[in-house]
Protein backbone atom coordinates (compact mmCIF):
# COMPACT_ATOMS: atom_id res chain seq x y z
CA UNK A 1 0.00 0.00 0.00
CA UNK A 2 1.22 3.42 -0.83
CA UNK A 3 1.73 5.69 2.00
CA UNK A 4 -0.15 8.91 2.75
CA UNK A 5 1.00 12.15 2.23
CA UNK A 6 3.94 13.34 3.96
CA UNK A 7 3.71 16.74 5.95
CA UNK A 8 6.06 18.74 3.42
CA UNK A 9 4.08 17.51 0.58
CA UNK A 10 0.56 18.32 2.42
CA UNK A 11 2.09 21.43 3.27
CA UNK A 12 3.02 22.14 -0.53
CA UNK A 13 -0.65 21.65 -1.78
CA UNK A 14 -1.61 23.71 1.01
CA UNK A 15 0.56 26.79 -0.34
CA UNK A 16 -0.56 25.96 -4.15
CA UNK A 17 -4.42 25.82 -2.96
CA UNK A 18 -4.16 29.02 -1.15
CA UNK A 19 -2.41 31.02 -3.86
CA UNK A 20 -4.69 29.53 -6.56
CA UNK A 21 -7.36 31.32 -4.05
CA UNK A 22 -6.08 34.24 -3.78
CA UNK A 23 -4.66 34.52 -7.52
CA UNK A 24 -8.62 33.64 -8.85
CA UNK A 25 -10.68 35.71 -6.09
CA UNK A 26 -8.72 38.07 -5.75
CA UNK A 27 -7.98 40.37 -2.27
CA UNK A 28 -9.31 38.33 0.60
CA UNK A 29 -9.10 38.38 4.46
CA UNK A 30 -7.46 35.81 6.40
CA UNK A 31 -10.52 35.19 8.09
CA UNK A 32 -12.33 33.96 4.85
CA UNK A 33 -9.53 32.15 3.79
CA UNK A 34 -9.67 29.60 6.68
CA UNK A 35 -13.56 29.42 6.16
CA UNK A 36 -13.25 28.55 2.56
CA UNK A 37 -9.95 26.12 2.48
CA UNK A 38 -11.00 24.60 5.87
CA UNK A 39 -8.28 25.33 7.32
CA UNK A 40 -7.40 26.47 11.35
CA UNK A 41 -6.43 30.22 11.76
CA UNK A 42 -3.00 29.47 12.11
CA UNK A 43 -2.27 27.54 9.59
CA UNK A 44 -3.30 30.07 7.30
CA UNK A 45 -1.23 32.35 8.83
CA UNK A 46 2.21 30.30 8.64
CA UNK A 47 1.11 29.47 4.60
CA UNK A 48 0.53 33.15 3.98
CA UNK A 49 3.42 34.52 5.95
CA UNK A 50 5.55 31.73 4.01
CA UNK A 51 4.34 32.63 0.70
CA UNK A 52 4.59 36.67 1.66
CA UNK A 53 7.95 35.82 2.26
CA UNK A 54 9.08 34.89 -1.38
CA UNK A 55 7.29 37.81 -2.57
CA UNK A 56 3.92 35.83 -3.92
CA UNK A 57 1.17 37.62 -1.93
CA UNK A 58 1.31 40.43 0.21
CA UNK A 59 -0.68 41.29 3.61
CA UNK A 60 -2.01 44.33 4.81
CA UNK A 61 -4.10 45.92 7.05
CA UNK A 62 -7.96 46.32 5.75
CA UNK A 63 -10.00 49.67 5.68
CA UNK A 64 -11.86 50.99 8.75
CA UNK A 65 -14.46 47.99 8.65
CA UNK A 66 -16.20 49.89 11.81
CA UNK A 67 -16.79 46.51 14.15
CA UNK A 68 -14.98 45.75 17.23
CA UNK A 69 -11.95 44.21 17.17
CA UNK A 70 -8.26 43.42 15.45
CA UNK A 71 -9.38 42.89 12.14
CA UNK A 72 -8.42 40.02 10.13
CA UNK A 73 -5.68 41.03 7.39
CA UNK A 74 -6.11 41.18 4.10
CA UNK A 75 -3.86 38.90 1.62
CA UNK A 76 -3.58 39.81 -2.51
CA UNK A 77 -1.10 38.75 -5.21
CA UNK A 78 1.73 40.54 -5.93
CA UNK A 79 0.94 41.33 -9.49
CA UNK A 80 3.50 43.92 -10.08
CA UNK A 81 6.43 41.57 -8.45
CA UNK A 82 5.19 38.14 -10.35
CA UNK A 83 4.07 38.34 -13.62
CA UNK A 84 3.68 36.04 -16.96
CA UNK A 85 3.85 37.24 -20.72
CA UNK A 86 0.57 36.10 -22.52
CA UNK A 87 0.09 36.42 -26.69
CA UNK A 88 -2.70 35.40 -28.67
CA UNK A 89 -2.25 35.04 -32.94
CA UNK A 90 -4.89 35.71 -34.68
CA UNK A 91 -6.08 35.57 -38.23
CA UNK A 92 -5.62 39.44 -38.79
CA UNK A 93 -4.00 40.71 -35.45
CA UNK A 94 -1.47 39.34 -33.13
CA UNK A 95 -1.52 40.90 -29.65
CA UNK A 96 0.79 40.47 -26.21
CA UNK A 97 0.68 41.30 -22.40
CA UNK A 98 2.54 41.86 -19.75
CA UNK A 99 -0.31 39.68 -16.66
CA UNK A 100 0.48 40.03 -13.11
CA UNK A 101 -0.64 37.27 -11.19
CA UNK A 102 -3.88 37.73 -10.14
CA UNK A 103 -4.86 38.05 -13.65
CA UNK A 104 -4.31 41.69 -13.78
CA UNK A 105 -2.75 42.86 -17.22
CA UNK A 106 -0.39 45.31 -16.64
CA UNK A 107 0.62 46.22 -20.31
CA UNK A 108 -0.51 45.58 -23.45
CA UNK A 109 0.36 45.60 -27.14
CA UNK A 110 -1.07 44.78 -30.37
CA UNK A 111 -1.07 44.78 -34.31
CA UNK A 112 -1.64 43.47 -37.47
CA UNK A 113 -0.55 40.25 -38.01
CA UNK A 114 1.97 39.76 -40.44
CA UNK A 115 2.41 37.55 -43.13
CA UNK A 116 5.25 35.72 -42.39
CA UNK A 117 7.07 36.14 -38.80
CA UNK A 118 5.16 36.41 -35.63
CA UNK A 119 7.92 35.69 -33.24
CA UNK A 120 9.77 38.89 -34.12
CA UNK A 121 7.04 40.95 -33.08
CA UNK A 122 5.78 39.48 -30.42
CA UNK A 123 9.23 39.31 -29.30
CA UNK A 124 9.39 43.17 -29.54
CA UNK A 125 6.12 43.70 -27.71
CA UNK A 126 7.79 41.59 -25.05
CA UNK A 127 10.57 43.40 -24.85
CA UNK A 128 8.87 46.97 -24.88
CA UNK A 129 6.65 45.98 -21.62
CA UNK A 130 9.77 44.57 -20.10
CA UNK A 131 11.67 47.99 -20.38
CA UNK A 132 9.01 49.46 -17.96
CA UNK A 133 9.07 46.32 -15.54
CA UNK A 134 9.97 47.54 -11.99
CA UNK A 135 13.14 46.39 -10.17
CA UNK A 136 12.43 42.50 -8.10
CA UNK A 137 9.82 41.96 -10.64
CA UNK A 138 10.34 38.00 -11.78
CA UNK A 139 8.76 36.83 -14.99
CA UNK A 140 7.75 33.15 -14.75
CA UNK A 141 7.01 32.38 -17.99
CA UNK A 142 4.66 32.85 -21.04
CA UNK A 143 1.57 31.42 -22.57
CA UNK A 144 0.61 31.84 -26.63
CA UNK A 145 -3.07 30.91 -28.34
CA UNK A 146 -3.08 30.44 -31.51
CA UNK A 147 -5.96 29.62 -34.41
CA UNK A 148 -4.52 26.27 -34.96
CA UNK A 149 -4.37 22.47 -33.66
CA UNK A 150 -1.70 22.53 -30.86
CA UNK A 151 0.33 18.99 -30.32
CA UNK A 152 -0.13 19.19 -25.94
CA UNK A 153 3.29 17.43 -25.56
CA UNK A 154 5.73 19.64 -26.99
CA UNK A 155 3.13 23.19 -28.25
CA UNK A 156 3.81 22.53 -32.01
CA UNK A 157 1.36 24.09 -33.80
CA UNK A 158 0.53 21.04 -36.04
CA UNK A 159 -2.12 22.78 -38.64
CA UNK A 160 -2.86 26.40 -38.50
CA UNK A 161 -5.10 26.02 -41.80
CA UNK A 162 -6.13 30.20 -41.67
CA UNK A 163 -2.57 31.18 -40.40
CA UNK A 164 -1.07 29.14 -43.44
CA UNK A 165 1.16 27.12 -40.60
CA UNK A 166 1.94 24.01 -40.68
CA UNK A 167 4.25 22.02 -37.77
CA UNK A 168 5.22 25.42 -36.04
CA UNK A 169 7.22 25.10 -33.02
CA UNK A 170 6.06 28.70 -32.36
CA UNK A 171 6.84 28.47 -28.43
CA UNK A 172 10.39 27.06 -29.16
CA UNK A 173 11.25 29.82 -31.17
CA UNK A 174 9.93 32.65 -29.17
CA UNK A 175 11.88 30.54 -26.10
CA UNK A 176 14.50 31.21 -28.45
CA UNK A 177 14.45 34.60 -28.93
CA UNK A 178 14.36 35.49 -25.45
CA UNK A 179 16.17 32.81 -23.33
CA UNK A 180 17.46 35.23 -20.67
CA UNK A 181 13.53 36.24 -20.05
CA UNK A 182 11.37 33.18 -20.36
CA UNK A 183 11.41 30.13 -18.54
CA UNK A 184 9.21 28.49 -20.25
CA UNK A 185 6.76 29.21 -22.80
CA UNK A 186 3.42 27.27 -23.15
CA UNK A 187 1.13 27.12 -26.27
CA UNK A 188 -2.55 26.34 -26.42
CA UNK A 189 -5.66 26.59 -28.82
CA UNK A 190 -7.38 29.88 -28.58
CA UNK A 191 -10.95 28.58 -28.40
CA UNK A 192 -9.70 26.47 -25.23
CA UNK A 193 -7.28 29.35 -23.66
CA UNK A 194 -10.56 31.61 -23.99
CA UNK A 195 -12.86 28.82 -22.60
CA UNK A 196 -10.26 28.39 -19.49
CA UNK A 197 -9.93 32.39 -19.06
CA UNK A 198 -14.00 33.12 -18.87
CA UNK A 199 -14.56 29.47 -16.96
CA UNK A 200 -11.54 31.36 -14.28
CA UNK A 201 -13.00 35.06 -14.30
CA UNK A 202 -15.02 35.55 -16.46
CA UNK A 203 -18.90 34.62 -17.31
CA UNK A 204 -18.76 30.62 -16.77
CA UNK A 205 -17.29 31.36 -13.39
CA UNK A 206 -18.47 29.00 -10.90
CA UNK A 207 -19.78 26.49 -14.00
CA UNK A 208 -18.58 23.18 -13.93
CA UNK A 209 -19.76 22.19 -17.89
CA UNK A 210 -19.07 24.63 -20.55
CA UNK A 211 -18.65 24.97 -24.09
CA UNK A 212 -17.30 28.28 -25.68
CA UNK A 213 -17.72 28.51 -29.51
CA UNK A 214 -15.39 30.45 -30.81
CA UNK A 215 -14.99 32.13 -34.47
CA UNK A 216 -11.81 34.29 -36.05
CA UNK A 217 -12.53 32.61 -39.63
CA UNK A 218 -12.89 29.58 -38.78
CA UNK A 219 -14.79 27.63 -35.69
CA UNK A 220 -13.21 26.13 -32.34
CA UNK A 221 -14.24 25.46 -29.05
CA UNK A 222 -13.07 25.18 -25.92
CA UNK A 223 -14.98 22.57 -23.84
CA UNK A 224 -14.68 22.06 -20.17
CA UNK A 225 -16.74 19.16 -18.13
CA UNK A 226 -16.53 18.57 -14.52
CA UNK A 227 -14.42 21.66 -14.11
CA UNK A 228 -11.67 20.09 -16.48
CA UNK A 229 -10.91 20.83 -20.12
CA UNK A 230 -11.31 18.51 -22.76
CA UNK A 231 -8.70 18.71 -24.97
CA UNK A 232 -8.25 14.93 -26.30
CA UNK A 233 -5.58 12.58 -26.57
CA UNK A 234 -3.18 14.52 -28.09
CA UNK A 235 -4.84 18.18 -27.35
CA UNK A 236 -6.30 18.59 -30.67
CA UNK A 237 -10.15 18.70 -29.10
CA UNK A 238 -12.39 21.02 -29.64
CA UNK A 239 -12.77 21.75 -33.74
CA UNK A 240 -16.30 21.67 -33.73
CA UNK A 241 -15.96 23.54 -36.93
CA UNK A 242 -15.52 20.30 -38.70
CA UNK A 243 -18.76 18.59 -37.21
CA UNK A 244 -20.68 17.99 -40.19
CA UNK A 245 -23.92 19.44 -40.38
CA UNK A 246 -25.36 19.46 -44.12
CA UNK A 247 -23.61 16.41 -45.89
CA UNK A 248 -24.88 18.20 -49.30
CA UNK A 249 -23.00 21.54 -48.29
CA UNK A 250 -20.33 22.96 -49.81
CA UNK A 251 -16.84 22.02 -50.05
CA UNK A 252 -14.82 23.15 -46.92
CA UNK A 253 -10.72 23.81 -46.45
CA UNK A 254 -10.26 20.64 -44.88
CA UNK A 255 -11.21 18.21 -47.57
CA UNK A 256 -14.72 17.71 -46.47
CA UNK A 257 -18.01 19.20 -47.02
CA UNK A 258 -20.76 20.34 -44.79
CA UNK A 259 -18.52 21.21 -42.30
CA UNK A 260 -20.27 23.34 -39.23
CA UNK A 261 -17.69 26.14 -40.26
CA UNK A 262 -19.31 26.34 -44.34
CA UNK A 263 -22.68 27.58 -42.58
CA UNK A 264 -21.90 29.80 -39.46
CA UNK A 265 -18.18 30.97 -40.72
CA UNK A 266 -17.66 34.43 -41.68
CA UNK A 267 -17.38 33.02 -45.34
CA UNK A 268 -20.86 32.41 -45.56
CA UNK A 269 -22.23 35.01 -43.91
CA UNK A 270 -20.27 37.44 -46.16
CA UNK A 271 -21.52 35.26 -49.37
CA UNK A 272 -25.43 34.85 -48.02
CA UNK A 273 -25.24 39.15 -47.30
CA UNK A 274 -23.74 39.51 -50.89
CA UNK A 275 -20.25 40.63 -49.83
CA UNK A 276 -18.00 38.27 -51.04
CA UNK A 277 -14.77 39.07 -51.14
CA UNK A 278 -14.53 40.65 -48.46
CA UNK A 279 -13.12 39.55 -45.18
CA UNK A 280 -11.92 40.52 -41.37
CA UNK A 281 -13.90 41.00 -38.21
CA UNK A 282 -15.32 44.61 -39.67
CA UNK A 283 -16.81 43.30 -42.71
CA UNK A 284 -18.58 40.69 -40.42
CA UNK A 285 -19.82 43.84 -37.62
CA UNK A 286 -20.57 45.55 -41.18
CA UNK A 287 -23.01 43.19 -41.95
CA UNK A 288 -24.67 42.69 -38.31
CA UNK A 289 -24.82 46.85 -38.66
CA UNK A 290 -26.74 46.99 -41.81
CA UNK A 291 -28.99 43.95 -40.58
CA UNK A 292 -30.04 46.18 -37.57
CA UNK A 293 -30.26 48.84 -39.77
CA UNK A 294 -32.63 46.78 -41.72
CA UNK A 295 -30.78 45.68 -44.80
CA UNK A 296 -33.20 42.85 -46.46
CA UNK A 297 -30.01 40.71 -47.39
CA UNK A 298 -27.99 41.53 -44.52
CA UNK A 299 -31.26 40.23 -42.04
CA UNK A 300 -31.53 36.86 -44.05
CA UNK A 301 -27.62 36.41 -44.39
CA UNK A 302 -28.04 36.77 -40.24
CA UNK A 303 -31.06 34.46 -40.15
CA UNK A 304 -29.33 31.68 -42.06
CA UNK A 305 -26.23 31.80 -39.98
CA UNK A 306 -28.32 31.99 -37.03
CA UNK A 307 -30.17 28.81 -37.51
CA UNK A 308 -27.52 27.01 -38.60
CA UNK A 309 -25.53 28.57 -35.05
CA UNK A 310 -28.58 26.80 -33.23
CA UNK A 311 -28.17 23.55 -35.48
CA UNK A 312 -24.69 23.14 -34.23
CA UNK A 313 -25.07 24.02 -30.54
CA UNK A 314 -28.19 21.80 -30.50
CA UNK A 315 -25.61 18.82 -31.33
CA UNK A 316 -22.97 19.92 -28.38
CA UNK A 317 -25.52 20.58 -25.94
CA UNK A 318 -26.84 16.56 -26.59
CA UNK A 319 -23.13 15.45 -26.14
CA UNK A 320 -21.73 17.73 -23.86
CA UNK A 321 -24.63 18.69 -21.67
CA UNK A 322 -23.09 21.77 -20.46
CA UNK A 323 -24.65 24.66 -18.43
CA UNK A 324 -23.62 27.61 -20.04
CA UNK A 325 -22.58 28.44 -24.10
CA UNK A 326 -20.51 31.14 -24.59
CA UNK A 327 -20.09 32.74 -28.21
CA UNK A 328 -16.82 34.55 -28.40
CA UNK A 329 -14.82 36.09 -31.28
CA UNK A 330 -17.28 37.18 -33.87
CA UNK A 331 -19.66 34.60 -33.24
CA UNK A 332 -20.61 37.18 -30.40
CA UNK A 333 -22.08 40.00 -32.64
CA UNK A 334 -23.81 37.15 -35.03
CA UNK A 335 -25.11 35.18 -32.05
CA UNK A 336 -26.56 38.73 -30.50
CA UNK A 337 -28.22 39.95 -33.71
CA UNK A 338 -30.06 35.83 -34.05
CA UNK A 339 -30.51 35.01 -30.66
CA UNK A 340 -34.43 34.11 -31.27
CA UNK A 341 -32.90 31.61 -34.77
CA UNK A 342 -30.51 30.02 -32.55
CA UNK A 343 -32.93 29.08 -29.33
CA UNK A 344 -35.34 27.81 -31.67
CA UNK A 345 -33.34 25.89 -33.27
CA UNK A 346 -31.70 24.51 -30.28
CA UNK A 347 -35.31 24.11 -28.57
CA UNK A 348 -36.02 22.25 -31.97
CA UNK A 349 -33.09 20.09 -31.76
CA UNK A 350 -31.87 19.58 -28.62
CA UNK A 351 -33.44 17.27 -26.06
CA UNK A 352 -35.47 18.29 -23.34
CA UNK A 353 -33.56 17.47 -20.89
CA UNK A 354 -30.20 18.70 -21.80
CA UNK A 355 -31.16 22.09 -22.68
CA UNK A 356 -33.86 23.16 -20.43
CA UNK A 357 -31.11 24.51 -18.26
CA UNK A 358 -28.62 25.79 -20.64
CA UNK A 359 -27.80 29.29 -20.73
CA UNK A 360 -26.63 31.34 -23.82
CA UNK A 361 -24.10 34.11 -23.02
CA UNK A 362 -21.66 36.01 -24.34
CA UNK A 363 -17.82 36.60 -23.13
CA UNK A 364 -17.24 38.92 -20.02
CA UNK A 365 -13.27 38.96 -20.48
CA UNK A 366 -14.28 40.27 -24.51
CA UNK A 367 -10.95 40.20 -26.34
CA UNK A 368 -8.58 39.86 -23.43
CA UNK A 369 -10.16 36.32 -23.38
CA UNK A 370 -7.30 34.22 -25.05
CA UNK A 371 -4.58 36.36 -23.25
CA UNK A 372 -5.89 35.76 -19.84
CA UNK A 373 -6.10 32.11 -21.06
CA UNK A 374 -3.07 32.21 -22.41
CA UNK A 375 -1.39 33.96 -19.06
CA UNK A 376 -3.79 30.62 -16.68
CA UNK A 377 -1.68 28.08 -18.68
CA UNK A 378 1.86 30.14 -17.91
CA UNK A 379 0.77 29.95 -14.12
CA UNK A 380 -0.16 26.85 -13.53
CA UNK A 381 3.28 25.68 -12.39
CA UNK A 382 3.03 28.43 -9.74
CA UNK A 383 0.28 27.61 -8.66
CA UNK A 384 0.25 23.68 -8.72
CA UNK A 385 4.01 24.42 -6.39
CA UNK A 386 4.54 28.15 -5.11
CA UNK A 387 7.80 26.80 -3.72
CA UNK A 388 9.55 24.67 -6.80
Amino acid sequence: MRAGPSQEEIRRQNLGALLRFVHVRGQISRAELTSELGLNRSTIGALTAELAAVGLVSEEAPRETGRAGRPSLVVRASSELIYAYAASVGVDRISAARIGLGGVIMDRREAERPAEDVVTPLREFIESMEASVGPGARCIGAGVAVCGLVRREDGVVRLGPHLGWLDQPVGEALAEKLPDLLPSVVVGNVADLSALAEHTRGSAQGCSNIIYVYSDVGIGAGIIAGGRRVTGHGGYGGEVGHMVVNPNGRPCGCGSRGCWETEIGEESLLRHAGRSGQLGRDAVLAVVDAAARGDAEAQAAVRHVGDWLGFGVANLVNIFNPELVVFGGTLRDVYLASAAQVRSRLNHNALAACREHVRLRTPQLGDDAALLGAAELAFEQLLADPLA
